[in-house]
């Protein structure tokens, strides 16, 4: 609810659907209920997932620059290839994030 996913995700059914499961069901017994929470939460994940990763791209990516203004005083050439290595620049902006 903090990252506003939860509005801006799910429509007002899909809120409705899990807040009553929440307040009325303990255990779901129906296989159509169980499907449809199941997209539901599965919705959420890849809202979150995508928040996410974006967040971590862009921080890394900035950190990156950093870097890279940095290593063009060293006498190697490799800090170029940096700016190309998408799975260094989400590494340092999960890294960033987590701190």
């Amino acid at each position: 609810m903090r990252t506003r996913v939860w509005f801006r995700a799910l429509s007002k059914v899909e809120r409705a659907i899990v807040n009553l499961t929440i307040k009325c069901v303990d255990k779901i017994r129906s296989m159509m209920l169980a499907g449809t929470i199941s997209a539901i939460v599965a919705k959420i994940l890849q809202c979150l997932e995508e928040s996410f990763t974006t967040r971590a791209d862009k921080v890394g990516h900035e950190i990156v620059e950093r870097l890279c203004s940095i290593g063009e005083g060293w006498a190697t050439k490799t800090f170029y290839a940096w700016k190309r290595d998408k799975a260094f620049i989400r590494f340092l902006g999960v890294n960033a994030l987590n701190t």
